[in-house]
């Protein structure tokens, strides 16, 4: 049983793998890609399909557990692939219409992805094997942020302008990679429990497939209906109100370093030939101070009640020096969309070093913000983790969402100044909350 168990969890890691693989490097490049796009009758923005995506997931949160119940995981997960890899498809002969279309689909397919994914791997972990499974599963994934970007660093290396040659060729691999990540749910078994369930009565068993389905709809609607009346509930606590200052920052800044810093990086006329390629480079280096970033905090610290403070004050002033050589580096006028490239001039000369610099630290504050929010949720809300963590997914794609929107159109100063006010009203929020939940727990012990 142990054995089918860790295979399905090792599949289950390798498909997240090749399916975001695929995704995080299209949402890396995909409005450089844009820019160069020599078709008059394209006028979409990576931004707006990032920032849709964003917006359906939040809301699709909400209904997700729903399908999920219906179809079950490995089918969600599965049919939730597809939309991935469509959207991809989208790059090789981009069209508006479809672009967008599959913006709000894959937006849609997150939502019940994320929910299988939680589903399955907890029905194939037990209480002494889930860190471990958990473990394996988000080291899998983390690798995502490393092959795709460096594909695109040799592939796009020395080049000032993308091909349609190049753009097919990137984007008919991501589609390949996403492909086989999606495949790969089709390998995955049931749980022992499940395979003696059905092979009591095969005769018996295809006769109540119709049955079976309409009791796990109307369960999944309860419960649905349940959770939503928690969240509500959750939503007007004091705990929540305050710490969504600091979600909603989580938000801003992953839209920042996930798609608007890698396009102000390949806009930045200064970095020569090599600015294409080191928007791949970039992205690798923010994946390795996620890795850094939650290894020292998400497991070092965890245990030690007065860290979390700690941390997500390393995580302020981490972002805060990384928002100021931004400031200083890169041009001001690097992320709007109507530029191909940067006309403005910073502060200093841009330097590489210090661009990749700022990727890792960009990479270490995020996982300073996330690991802590997760620790200080699942501490306040230990028997209400599921609505408690809704509403922080919630909150964070709804203000990812409207960054996106947002970045393109004003200049990376601006950018900066509300991610900075932002960034500490979060900080501060989140040392009330902290000092909340200690001050509770000392009038416990008295």
């Amino acid at each position: 049983m142990s054995d089918r168990r860790t295979f399905n969890v090792v599949i289950l890691g390798v498909g997240f793998l090749f399916i975001f693989t695929a995704f995080t490097t299209c949402g890396n490049i995909e409005q450089t890609v844009i820019k160069s796009l020599a078709n008059d009758t394209f006028t979409g923005s990576g931004y707006h399909s990032l920032g849709i995506i964003y917006g359906v997931f939040s809301f699709s949160n909400l209904l997700a557990p729903t399908v999920v119940a219906v179809l079950g995981p490995r089918v969600s997960m599965f049919l939730s692939g597809l939309l991935y890899s469509g959207y991809i498809a989208v790059f090789i002969i981009p069209s508006t219409w479809s672009f967008y279309f599959t913006s709000v689909l894959i937006g849609i397919g997150a939502a019940t992805l994320w929910t299988a994914q939680g589903h399955f791997l907890v029905e194939n972990s037990e209480a002494s094997t889930i860190n471990r499974n958990t473990g394996m599963f988000w080291a899998l994934l983390q690798c995502s942020m490393v092959f795709g970007n460096l594909y695109i660093y040799f592939d796009w290396k020395g080049s000032m302008e993308i091909s349609d040659r190049s753009r097919k060729k990137v984007f008919l691999s991501l589609l390949v990679t996403s492909v086989l990540g999606t495949l790969s749910f089709l390998v995955l078994r049931r749980p022992y429990h499940q395979d003696d369930m059905l092979s009591e009565d095969e005769g018996q068993s295809l006769l109540s497939v119709p049955m079976m389905y309409k009791q796990r709809a109307n369960t999944a609607v309860n419960d649905a209906k349940s959770e939503f009346k928690t969240i509500l509930q959750l939503l007007k606590s004091k705990t929540i109100l305050l710490l969504g200052c600091c979600m909603a920052y989580s938000g801003m800044e992953l839209s920042f370093y996930s798609g608007v810093y890698g396009t102000c990086i390949g806009a930045t006329t200064d970095f020569g030939e090599d600015a294409k390629g080191l928007i791949g480079i970039s992205g690798i280096v923010v994946g390795v101070g996620e890795i850094v970033g939650g290894g020292l905090f998400g497991l070092m610290c965890k245990n030690n009640r007065f860290r979390r403070t700690s941390v997500v004050f390393l995580g302020m002033v981490v972002h805060f020096i990384a928002f100021y050589l931004i400031f200083l580096n890169i041009p001001d006028d690097a992320p709007v969309v109507f530029k191909t490239s940067t006309q403005h001039r910073p502060y200093l000369t841009p330097s590489v070093s210090i661009a990749m610099l700022c990727s890792f630290l960009l990479g270490l504050g995020d996982s300073c913000f996330n690991t802590q929010l997760y620790s200080i949720l699942g501490r306040a809300y230990a028997e209400q983790s599921a609505p408690a963590f809704a509403i922080f997914k919630f909150i964070q794609s709804i203000f990812a969402a409207v960054a996106f929107f947002y970045s393109g159109y004003l200049l990376l100063t601006w950018q900066l100044l509300f991610m900075v006010v932002m960034g500490f009203t979060g900080t501060l929020c989140f040392f009330l909350v902290e000092r909340m939940q200690n001050s509770s727990i000392d009038l416990q012990d008295y």
